[in-house]
């Protein structure tokens, strides 16, 4: 990670001598995690193709202004988490995510649940497509304060502390969002786990 973190550092100091060569790798480096993170906000591809074309244009207007000291892929994630924010307030987009499930194991620990292969099982394979549109359904459901950032910790595999830059809060108001909102998913998909 600190190899990561001193290239983007050389990569933004280039970029704000006007090295345009740098800004492509930028771009190459973060453009699927950007777009990824953008369709799971989303869930629309022709949208989350044209915001996270949009992040890049903002973060290439701004980048003159980017403090060194900060971390670039946070920075990218906050813009494109605004431009989300936005879309959501202008068109009241339909919000459609997959979030992995979990389980609370007795230590308190929350892990993946281990889940059997059932590929070639048709019967198991209905059963995910609908366990799959209950969750789309759960997360539509959860506000945007609580949605952002389990996708980012979950989906982005982002730290507390990178999460909390993004969202401008303190990390432990991301801990209590994430804890939140995996408390509401699991009220919301008990009564269809119990059912199946």
């Amino acid at each position: 990670m600190d190899y990561l973190v001193s290239t983007d550092a050389i990569l933004v100091l280039r970029c704000q001598e006007d090295d345009s060569q740098a800004f492509d790798e930028i771009v190459r480096q973060y453009k699927d995690g950007i777009y990824n993170y953008i369709l799971r906000m989303i869930s629309n591809r022709d949208d989350a193709e044209d915001l996270a074309v949009e992040v890049f244009v903002r973060a290439f207007a701004a980048i003159k202004s980017f403090r060194r000291d900060s971390n670039l892929r946070t920075w990218l994630y906050r813009i494109a988490t605004n431009l989300c924010i936005d879309k959501y307030r202008r068109y009241g987009i339909e919000r459609k995510k997959l979030v992995p499930l979990e389980r609370e194991y007795g230590d308190g620990e929350i892990r993946p649940m281990d889940l059997p292969d059932t590929s070639f099982d048709p019967e198991k394979l209905l059963g995910q497509k609908e366990l799959s549109d209950q969750i789309h359904r759960a997360i539509a459901k959860l506000p945007e304060k609580l949605r952002a950032p389990i996708l980012m910790y979950d989906m982005e595999d982002m730290s507390y502390g990178q999460i909390a830059e993004v969202l401008g809060c303190p990390i432990g108001t991301v801990k209590s969002r994430i804890f939140k909102a995996r408390t509401q998913l699991r009220r919301m998909l008990l009564p269809y786990v119990q059912n199946t």
